[in-house]
């Protein structure tokens, strides 16, 4: 029988005339593995701060059982600003001594992306005291996995990491033995890592068993069942589940829950998109041309990040853009920002990007946009538009769009001084969401968002015509809203991934293996062989680029013969032809990637 750890007794928490948690009872016993969901601000830390003892109830008691060992990530660490991350990480151990095993180097490995610790200039001799916020709580979540621990409770830990980081704290959380209490937005994460979650709405905390996928289903259920549930937040969760069960077969390849109930449950639930009908919109709203590049160089300042690029943006195109720290993802759209605001007029170091004469492009950047303070919410959003027009014959107001960004009517009147920082961010997506855009860049968008607004967020852009580029490290956000994923790899080149996220943590794997020391075999690979074997991909995906484009077009052309029944025939053989040959230019390219 599990040893119990820590137990909640009927704890309330009040702040101001508000009841946070009311009456909660929960306990932590060993091997637990509990994920904490819920809104931005109805107390998921708070709640896990006084499960840690950092924070008193105000009614209740929370106990330990004697002896535990408790390791706690906050928003704040308490690092030395005076030390070096050798100093807080590996306390001083000389280079033979934290090298020589094997678990210390894989956590640093792990979270920094290489034992010398690429990114800080000083490498483990860094002091801590400049670095951001991010890179310090980098340093804390290391300094908390070397220690052995019975419990352990995290505090938003993917923040700050990329998606390979992320991969790997969820691995690396999945072979410890400690309990653990985990607040996090990333679902993927929640997914992997988490066997009970706990949903904190309301002053209450109802439990569920399994992962995040598991808990969708049984909120979903309990919706249903629930007739007093609002019918909003009821279809948002029963869209989710039935993207999750018809998604990727990682995701149901061992069901907890029962298949045959979520089935029916999304009978009559359709895809998430209609992609055919959203591209024939978009096409009408953008032309042909959306953004053009061609033997396009990006740099930042001396270093070179991107070496003759050619790749298009066409209407309707759904990407997802990753890529490792540094390799020019954020350079890149500003870039086409540049381009975009000055007509053309600005152009990268070399090359031209070509900018579509229909194109309304809205950036949202990962820097706030400030705000007069004293405007109220529903104001700042009027100032933009009264109305948006979302497509498809779908408008909403400026109010409605509000509230289904989580901005209640009440909420609506909060002067923006005193938005949280996830207010802040949903706000910046409001405003840019009313200026009626065709193209999005979406740098970052996650960042500071609850789950609840996450879907809200996800369910605007499924039906939303025109084109756009994701930069996110939330692998659930990227596979939910786009169509394809391009790759950065940091060598100045931009690559397709027909296997999407998956594909890009095998490659970035391949790389850090081969960056490893060589074996006989490895070494003895003709250097000429791989060259010719990059070129070859080059050629493919050149390939691949202009079939997308002939499907295109064929698209256009059905569309607009549409009542002519012997043309559309003539047109649709011709589709299934060019989507034959693009699946195997595809094929033929993974199996060329595996080889390089």
């Amino acid at each position: 029988m599990a040893v119990n750890l820590a137990t909640i007794e009927s704890v309330t928490k009040v702040y101001g005339t508000r009841a946070l948690l009311d009456g909660v009872t929960l306990g932590v016993s060993e091997g637990d593995r509990i994920g904490v969901v819920g809104r931005n601000g109805d107390g998921k830390t708070t709640l896990i701060r006084m499960l840690a003892l950092l924070e008193e109830p105000d009614g209740g008691r929370i106990t330990h059982s004697g002896g535990m060992q408790l390791a706690v990530l906050t928003q704040h660490d308490s690092l030395d600003p005076k030390a070096t991350i050798r100093h807080e990480v590996i306390a001083d151990r000389a280079d033979h001594q934290w090298l020589g095993d094997a678990r210390i180097r894989d956590i640093i490995q792990g979270l920094f992306g290489g034992l010398d610790l690429p990114g800080f200039a000083e490498g483990l001799d860094t002091v801590i005291g400049p670095l951001s916020g991010g890179e310090r709580r980098r340093i804390a979540l290391a300094k908390l996995l070397l220690g052995e621990h019975d419990l352990i409770v995290l505090d938003e830990p993917t923040n700050h990491l990329d998606v390979e980081g992320i991969a790997w704290l969820a691995q690396h959380l999945q072979n410890r033995r400690s309990a653990l209490v985990c607040v996090t937005h990333d679902r993927w994460f929640l997914d992997q890592v988490c066997t009970r979650m706990w949903d904190v709405q309301r002053g209450e905390v109802r439990e569920y068993e399994g992962g995040y996928s598991d808990y969708v289903f049984a909120r979903a259920e309990r919706s249903r069942i629930e007739a007093t549930e609002e019918s909003k937040r009821q279809n948002l969760a029963r869209k989710e589940l039935a993207w999750l069960r018809r998604g990727a077969p990682a995701r149901t390849a061992k069901p907890r829950y029962r298949i045959e109930a979520a089935n029916a449950l999304i009978a009559d639930v359709p895809e998430p998109r209609d992609k055919s009908e959203l591209m024939k919109f978009a096409n009408a709203r953008l032309g042909r041309t959306v953004f053009e590049l061609e033997d396009v160089t990006v740099k930042a300042g001396p270093k070179l990040l991107l070496e003759q690029l050619t790749w298009n943006l066409g209407p309707g195109d759904r990407i997802g853009l990753l890529g490792v720290n540094g390799a020019g993802k954020t350079s890149l759209l500003r870039a086409m920002q540049a381009a975009y605001n000055s007509q053309g007029d600005v152009q990268p170091a070399s090359g031209v990007i070509k900018v579509g004469k229909t194109v309304r492009l809205a950036y949202l950047s990962q820097e706030i946009a400030e705000l007069d303070p004293s405007v109220r919410v529903l104001q700042a959003v009027e100032q933009v538009r009264g109305r948006v027009d979302l497509g498809k014959g779908r408008e909403m107001s400026a109010g409605q769009l509000c509230e289904q960004f989580g901005f209640t009517k009440e909420k609506q009147w909060t002067p923006v001084g005193d938005l949280s920082g996830g207010e802040r961010r949903r706000l910046q997506l409001l405003r840019l969401l009313m200026d009626e855009p065709n193209v999005l860049f979406l740098d970052e968008p996650t960042n500071d968002l609850d789950i609840e607004t996450l879907n809200q967020l996800e369910d605007l852009l499924d039906g939303w015509p025109g084109s756009m580029i994701v930069i996110s490290h939330d692998r659930f956000f990227i596979e939910r809203t786009t169509d394809t994923v391009q790759a950065l790899l940091g060598d100045g080149r931009m690559r397709m991934l027909p296997k999407g996220v998956d594909e890009y943590l095998e490659r970035r794997a391949k790389i850090a293996a081969a960056a490893a020391p060589a074996s006989p075999v490895a070494a003895a690979k003709p250097v000429g062989d791989t060259r010719a074997a990059k070129k070859e991909l080059q050629r493919i995906e050149r390939q691949i680029v202009k079939i997308d484009q002939q499907e295109r077009k064929l698209h256009d052309q059905l569309a607009e013969h549409a009542s002519d029944f012997a043309k559309v025939a003539e047109l649709d053989g011709k589709l299934r032809k060019v989507k034959e040959e693009k699946e195997e230019l595809e094929l033929a390219w993974m199996e060329l990637a595996e080889d390089v």
